[in-house]
C-alpha cells in the first residue's frame, strides 16, 4: 500500500507540475497565475510552478524526508487552494468544490507520511 501511494502522490504532482503547467494541456492554470499574481510573466511564472511540482514528484518518489516533503506538499496544497477558493473559485475546475479535494489529497499525504508506520513484517526465526 505504502509504494501504491508514494507512486499516486508522484503522479498527482507529475500531471499537474508537466502536462497541466510546462505543457499547457490545461490553459486554465496559466489563467488562475495571471489573475492572481499578474499576467505579464503569468507562462514563465506557471512554467516555474510545474517545474517546482515535477521535482515535488520526485523528491516523493525518492523517499528522502518523506516527512518534511509531505509537511511541504501539505502547506502548498492548502495555501494555493484556499487563495484560489478565494480569489479564482470560477478558473477552478469544480469551482469552491476543489477545497474537498484537495483536503482529500492532503489527508492522503499525511497518512502516507504519518498515519502509519512503513515497516517490512519481520519474519520469524525458527
Amino acid at each position: 500500500m505504502h509504494r501504491s501511494l508514494t507512486i499516486f502522490i508522484a503522479v498527482v504532482w507529475f500531471v499537474n507540475g508537466f502536462i497541466c503547467k510546462i505543457l499547457n494541456l490545461v490553459p486554465r492554470h496559466e489563467e488562475i497565475v495571471a489573475r492572481i499574481l499578474g499576467g505579464e510573466h503569468a507562462r514563465i511564472l506557471t512554467i516555474g510552478i510545474g517545474v517546482a511540482e515535477v521535482c515535488m514528484a520526485f523528491w516523493v518518489l525518492s523517499g528522502k524526508w518523506r516527512r518534511t516533503c509531505a509537511l511541504l506538499q501539505i502547506f502548498t496544497v492548502a495555501s494555493m487552494n484556499i487563495l484560489e477558493f478565494i480569489l479564482v473559485p470560477d478558473l477552478l475546475l469544480w469551482g469552491r468544490f476543489n477545497i474537498l479535494f484537495a483536503f482529500l489529497f492532503i489527508v492522503v499525504v499525511y497518512y502516507h507520511a504519518f498515519g502509519q508506520q512503513w515497516k517490512t513484517p519481520k519474519t520469524q526465526s525458527v
